[in-house]
């Protein structure tokens, strides 16, 4: 590891670098994984309902950026909403595919 001030080698345990005195930043813990349901909100917005899928896939992509910048309740929130309207496409997908199969089996009954 270097000194991001001086470039000197350091050592990895130490808090100040030797060389030039500069303190160094102490990382917490691994931010928290949250998901962000991407892939979910693309699939339903194919193959189910695309206004509802579209936005899901709007708060999908809100996650990670909202994550990056140390928003983890934007991020928390984000995933939240995208979850929800990716479940909601889904159902009206599920709905719409059930209408059709009863209407499709109704007029193949009718001939």
């Amino acid at each position: 590891m270097y000194c991001t001030n001086c470039g000197k080698p350091r050592d990895a345990n130490a808090a100040v670098c030797a060389a030039c005195g500069k303190p160094f930043e102490q990382f917490g813990a691994a931010p928290q994984q949250i998901p962000n349901y991407l892939i979910q909100s693309i699939l339903v917005t194919l193959c189910c309902c695309l206004p509802f899928g579209i936005v899901a896939i709007v708060y999908s992509a809100q996650v990670n950026p909202k994550l990056a910048a140390g928003d983890m309740a934007g991020a928390l929130e984000a995933s939240r909403k995208a979850k929800m309207w990716a479940w909601i496409s889904f159902g009206f997908g599920a709905v719409f595919a059930a209408l059709y199969a009863v209407l499709m089996a109704i007029g193949a009954i009718e001939q």
